[in-house]
């Protein structure tokens, strides 16, 4: 939460109404350095609720640090997170958790507005294009089969939490948090779901912030998406010169290694072929990168036992 104060109340009520029948809950609120009255609003509700336990902290430091946070404090054997706003329905916490529970072999659960049967609705159109283009973006530079890679809605197995070494403060937990899950080979299913526009207080996003984010995660998984396109791109146009070079020799009969586009040819050959080894490099990095994952994953693991 930040700066959720018209909201803290309901979505507490309505919190209790959707996680009845699902046997013994708690609510886990997340007080991001609010500016007005949201945490002291939490801590009035908790003070007469046991369901409820607040995690603030001070100064706003991002979703990805209140995500983290917010999974540290949960005790559950599966872990739900979802906005403040409910903007996806509180009965969306009961479907995550049968579909995890129905699914053999799930790990997590991600709710998505983009898969057949979910919708938007009252989302501003600009907004919803911009999160569907880059949903489907970031389908090109991650496994699996989601259409929703940036969304918080999602179930957890406690397993999966308790082998993440989470770092991200922004937006890009989400990614990180499916990257390094299915780099440890986690299973994530998807159901559908109505994402819903907000009905009181602000939006807290920010188109370009989280575009580059999200941009630069997604070279982070696939180098040689950038690394690739950028040499093949150069190795082209040399290609290029280099076919306007031979006609001239071929059949103009004039040719000067001095020449302007001798030099360009060669920059552009010597480029491209440096961009495809930044490339291979880069992703001998990412299997390195998830073979550190494993092997952290073994020493929280180690350490869990211990204790």
């Amino acid at each position: 939460m930040f700066n959720e104060q018209e909201n803290v109340a309901d979505t507490v009520t309505n919190l209790h109404a959707a996680l009845q029948g699902l046997g013994t809950y708690e609510i886990v609120l997340v007080n991001d350095g609010s500016t007005d009255q949201t945490e002291s609003v939490a801590r009035a509700i908790a003070a007469e609720d046991d369901a409820v336990t607040v995690v603030s902290y001070h100064p706003n430091a991002g979703r990805g640090k209140a995500l983290r946070s917010g999974l540290a404090a949960a005790r559950g054997e599966i872990i739900a997170s979802t906005e403040a706003d409910l903007s996806w329905g509180g009965d969306i916490l009961q479907r995550m958790t049968r579909a995890l529970n129905e699914q053999p072999g799930a790990d997590l659960v991600v709710a998505s507005p983009y898969r057949p049967g979910g919708r938007l609705e009252s989302v501003p159109w600009l907004r919803g294009q911009i999160s569907r283009l880059g949903n489907r973006v970031l389908c090109y530079f991650m496994p699996g089969d989601l259409t929703m890679r940036t969304g918080m809605t999602r179930a957890y197995r406690r397993s999966v939490i308790e082998a993440l070494e989470l770092e991200s403060d922004g937006k890009e937990i989400h990614i990180e948090i499916l990257s390094k899950a299915y780099a440890l080979g986690y299973r994530a299913i998807e159901i559908s779901a109505t994402l819903s526009g907000r009905k009181k207080g602000k939006s807290k996003f920010k188109f370009k912030a989280t575009a580059l984010s999200h941009l630069a995660h997604s070279f982070h998984e696939k180098p040689m998406m950038l690394f690739g396109v950028a040499g093949l791109g150069l190795l082209l146009i040399g290609a290029l010169i280099g076919g306007f070079l031979a006609f001239q020799l071929l059949f103009q009969h004039h040719f000067h290694l001095d020449r302007p586009f001798t030099v360009l040819l060669l920059l552009c050959v010597l480029a491209g072929l440096q961009m495809l080894g930044f490339g291979f490099l880069g992703t001998q990095l990412v299997l390195l990168r998830k073979e550190l994952y494993r092997i952290q994953r073994m020493i929280r693991r180690s350490e869990r036992d211990e204790a």
